[in-house]
């Protein structure tokens, strides 16, 4: 049988925002969900998911949920046997974006969350088109579930992360690195650096899709996971 995959979802969304992947994916492999928001540091995060994660398994990660996908195969690379990583950074924060951050956890934390997240999403980060307002809406509705609590831990994560090129470097396995081509947060330009700095990954870029390309176009993404399954776990 295949490997699991394990996913990992971006700050403020949880396993809805891979649905139609593991509807799809789950009729001939297993899938797995990890929720990222227990720790306030990616490390504490990355160890919360390895406690969880069965022995060996596929991992894909979108946005931070990528983050911690990195710190997951910086601490623990013979557990997982393929990454995919999608919609990320592997840079450390900005000292701007740091302190950004900081008037939203204001805002978060008093009472202000739907307005953060709306605010988050004005740049366009996903792309122009009729599916725009429904994905909107459904982040929307994660962001309220997970709650204020949830968006402080994971704003003081990022704000702390480590830069992971030299993990990057380091992978030997079947990659896939992944981005919606209007993706204005994480660009297109971003994944091809990631891509030269890992051996032999496969760079994917979803045509009508911008940050959240899972739920834009997820029968690309679907397909682009299932080539990634296929390959073989020994590169040539």
């Amino acid at each position: 049988m295949t490997e699991p995959i394990l996913f990992l979802p971006g700050m403020m969304c949880d396993a809805r925002l891979f649905q139609p992947q593991i509807n799809a994916l789950s009729l001939d492999m297993p899938v797995m969900v990890a929720p990222i928001t227990r720790g306030e540091r990616i490390e504490e995060i990355a160890s919360d998911v390895l406690s969880a994660a069965p022995a060996k398994f596929a991992l894909a990660g979108l946005s931070m949920g990528g983050i911690v996908a990195m710190e997951v195969l910086r601490r623990a690379p013979d557990r997982v046997t393929r990454v995919a990583l999608m919609d990320t950074n592997p840079l450390a924060e900005t000292p701007q974006y740091a302190a950004a951050r900081e008037p939203q956890i204001i805002a978060a934390q008093t009472g202000r969350l739907t307005d953060v997240m709306r605010d988050e999403m004005k740049p366009n980060y996903l792309a122009p088109g009729p599916h725009r307002a429904e994905v909107l809406r459904q982040v929307m509705e994660m962001a309220q579930d997970l709650g204020p609590e949830v968006f402080v831990r994971q704003s003081r994560a990022l704000q702390r992360r480590r830069d992971q090129q030299s993990t990057l470097r380091k992978i030997k396995m079947p990659a896939l690195v992944l981005c919606g081509e209007h993706d204005a947060l994480c660009p297109v330009k971003r994944h091809t650096f990631m891509a030269e700095l890992i051996p032999y990954a496969r760079l994917e870029v979803i045509a009508d899709a911008g940050h959240l390309p899972t739920l834009e176009q997820p029968e690309q993404v679907i397909a682009s996971i299932r080539r990634w399954m296929s390959q073989p776990l020994v590169l040539q």
